[in-house]
């Protein structure tokens, strides 16, 4: 006979409300503080609608109206060291925290201090896209960050925060403080698979990290009961063995208490939470309309969650309780609606021609379009003073070695003497060095530091983007394939690469990436890219790509030098090869952006990386009719191409040939071929000429594979056809 037993989570879920007891008990100080941060924020959302309305408001203006009270009541229970981000309607977090900074007890009965009116003209400025905003304008409305105050970001991608806020809990841990990181999301990103195997990597690795869901019943227009089956969207903790609080949103001492808790659960060392407010945006997902008027909720059910106003609601216990007077309530009002319109007209004057009333920013206001590209990545100071070293200036002993032994050498060495590199990927900390040796001996020696984690490439990705952008330590984080990439697509691409550009150019990236390129082992179409292409037409990465275990030190060593992100791609037929490495010097660093000349030639540039740089030099000496310069490229993306070396080798041959394995789909030879052909057109004898493998992604069948790829025959077969041609000529 079967048995039976009911399972129970082992987390606590609980939902916490107050009464007027709670109220009469609550700090007058405390109370008087959130009614004038909703109130400020309030009038702040209010400007902004009204900005947008009269078109100042370039992009979209995601108001917030109506869930001040989670921001508000969740941030006072934080000090400025801990750190929160938020999403794209993320304006009352960002200035919850930004106020809670500059003006813990604000009194709006009071004259605002100059920190504060300057904490709101710049937030004002970056929501208008100005150049004296937070980030010069160009993260707008759905990305805010000010460091100072802890804030380190809102983002723009549905759940696409929550990772790099479970990478700031990490780095509070490690560094041994009690901070602690809050990450607010709506209920669309509750359901995202960023945010899901974040609560699994968080709850695993048991990091004071908040998971706030400000569930304000619609993702745009769809209900939350027509996009799960379980609308308590606190239920996900339990499952992940999260403690998880259910909160009415729209009352501020209720999230103020509940967040107290939380907050001291995580200070404790207790792990992750999860906080559900209920809140209500007033608006539709973006203007000053209300939902209603795009008919997917009605005009009554509006009605009854603003008979909850969180305002309101405080204003009555403050008359109650004798704490402020209708008068006082309507002064404090009055006072940030005018500060608002002060600090607009900083920003805006009278329209020339125009009607009146109407306005436009004032010209002065607005970024130097040359601003446009600066900050993509860091301008590399932080190699003034570094050991460089080539194979023409290197005093140090050579040697024949493997490759894979000096990947796991500098890596060891880079933690010797650096305490903050941290070694992060799937099973890096077992097999005696991962899948292929790449970190052996690294956990025996650093425990702390070699980090094993769940299969859930977006959530470690992104926790090492945000461990990078705490900047206390260097991430290393492996990829046991490339293909993987596409997993973390977001994290790597939205996040990692675009986040020093977006938040103005000023944010730090040290962050590693190794990753594996495996065709011609036998794994098939999802893991065998070469991803050098995707990766040099996506901004913010730096790409290295070492052929030798010299170059593979000095890569490593110049990577984790770097102050951007940057991919150091690893060919698994590379790892068991030999080829010349330093014996006892793993501390020099390759130069950024210069390629190396493997083979003189007169009569036709190739330029290639990585194992494909062995094949064409098999090639070349099978055609002897063709005198080939062989350049290894090493450093692949736009920023860091040695175009002094390419640009001398090719005003010497007249002929080029981009020569690389992978598919030509994803390759990375077409954005190189056509830069070259705009910068050396007057310098070529013909156009220029590729290798690659072809459309379809290698397939498992040996045979079928070879057939994809290309190696040392597919070379040759190109060199013949060019010395045909020329004999024909």
């Amino acid at each position: 006979m079967t048995t039976r037993e009911d399972l129970t989570p082992e987390a606590p879920w609980v939902r916490i409300g107050t009464t007027d007891a709670d109220w009469d008990d609550a700090d007058p100080a405390l109370l008087r503080t959130m009614l004038d941060q909703m109130t400020l924020i309030r009038s702040f959302e209010e400007y902004v609608l009204e900005l947008a309305g009269a078109g100042l408001v370039h992009g979209p203006a995601h108001s917030s109206v109506g869930q001040e009270a989670g921001a508000v009541g969740s941030v006072l229970a934080l000090t400025s060291a801990d750190t929160v981000n938020g999403s794209h309607r993320g304006h009352h977090q960002f200035l919850a925290k930004a106020i809670h900074h500059v003006a813990p007890g604000l009194d709006l009965l009071a004259p605002l201090t100059a920190d504060l009116r300057e904490v709101l003209l710049r937030t004002l400025a970056e929501i208008c896209g100005l150049a004296r905003g937070f980030s010069g304008g160009r993260g707008g409305s759905m990305h805010l960050q000010w460091l100072d105050a802890g804030a380190i970001g809102t983002n723009a991608i549905v759940g696409g925060g929550v990772p790099v806020a479970a990478g700031y809990a990490w780095a509070h841990r490690f560094a041994g403080t009690r901070d602690v990181s809050v990450t607010y999301f709506g209920d669309g990103a509750v359901n995202i698979g960023s945010t899901l195997e974040t609560f699994n990597l968080a709850g695993a690795w048991r990091l004071p990290v908040c998971f706030f869901i400000e569930n304000n019943q619609y993702a745009v227009s769809t209900h939350v009961s027509e996009a799960t089956a379980e609308p308590r969207l606190s239920a996900r903790g339990p499952a992940f063995n999260i403690a998880s609080w259910k909160v009415d949103g729209m009352d501020p001492l209720a999230v103020h208490l509940t967040m107290r808790a939380a907050v001291e659960h995580m200070r404790e060392g207790r792990g992750p939470v999860v906080v559900e407010a209920d809140v209500y945006r007033y608006f539709h997902q973006n203007g000053a309309f209300p939902g209603s008027a795009f008919g997917y909720r009605g005009k009554d059910e509006e009605a009854e969650w603003r008979a909850r106003d969180p305002i309101a609601q405080v204003s009555r216990h403050l008359l109650r309780r004798g704490i402020r007077t209708e008068r006082q309530i309507a002064e404090a009002t009055a006072a940030a609606k005018a500060v608002m319109a002060e600090l607009g007209d900083v920003l805006l004057e009278p329209l020339p021609g125009g009607k009146p009333g109407q306005r436009r920013i004032k010209p002065a206001e607005w970024p130097d379009p040359a601003f446009t590209e600066t900050g993509i990545r860091g301008d590399l100071s932080e190699f003034d003073g570094a050991y460089v070293a080539d194979t023409d200036s290197f005093t140090g002993e050579i040697e024949e070695q493997r490759f894979i032994g000096a990947v796991a050498g500098v890596m060891r060495r880079r933690m010797e003497t650096d305490p903050s590199v941290v070694v992060m990927g799937e099973d890096v900390h077992r097999l005696n060095g991962g899948t292929n040796g790449a970190t052996r001996g690294l956990r025996e020696a650093f425990p702390d530091r070699v980090l094993g984690t769940p299969i859930s490439e977006n959530a470690f990705a992104g926790l090492g983007g945000g461990i990078a952008l705490d900047g206390r330590y260097r991430p290393v984080v492996e990829f046991m394939y490339a293909d993987f990439m596409w997993v973390a697509a977001d994290q790597l691409f939205n996040q990692i690469g675009k986040a020093r550009h977006m938040f103005g150019g000023r944010s730090d990236v040290p962050l590693v990436l190794r990753s594996k390129v495996a065709m011609g082992t036998g794994y098939g179409s999802q893991h065998s890219m070469d991803p050098a292409g995707v990766f040099a037409t996506n901004p913010g990465w730096r790409i290295v790509a070492p052929s030798t275990p010299f170059d593979y030190v000095g890569l490593m060593n110049a990577a984790l030098r770097c102050k951007d992100p940057v991919v150091v791609l690893e060919h698994v037929d590379l790892y068991n090869s030999t080829g010349p490495g330093p014996v006892d010097d793993l501390d020099y660093c390759l130069p950024v952006g210069r390629a190396a000349v493997r083979r003189t030639g007169r009569d036709l540039t190739i330029l290639t990386y990585l194992q494909m740089t062995n094949f064409v030099l098999e090639a070349v000496e099978q055609v002897p009719g063709v005198d080939a310069e062989v350049i290894d490229l090493r450093w692949l993306d736009r920023a860091s191409i040695d175009w002094d070396t390419i640009g001398e080798s090719v005003r010497k041959t007249n002929n080029v040939l981009i020569a690389e394995q992978g598919s030509v789909g994803a390759s990375y030879g077409g954005w190189l071929g056509d830069e070259i052909q705009r910068r050396f057109f007057d310098w070529l004898d013909s156009p220029v000429m590729r290798v690659t493998g072809g459309e379809a992604s290698p397939s498992i069948s040996k045979v079928l594979e070879r057939a994809a790829i290309a190696q040392t025959a597919e070379v040759v077969a190109r060199l013949g056809e060019f010395e045909g041609g020329r004999s024909d000529g």
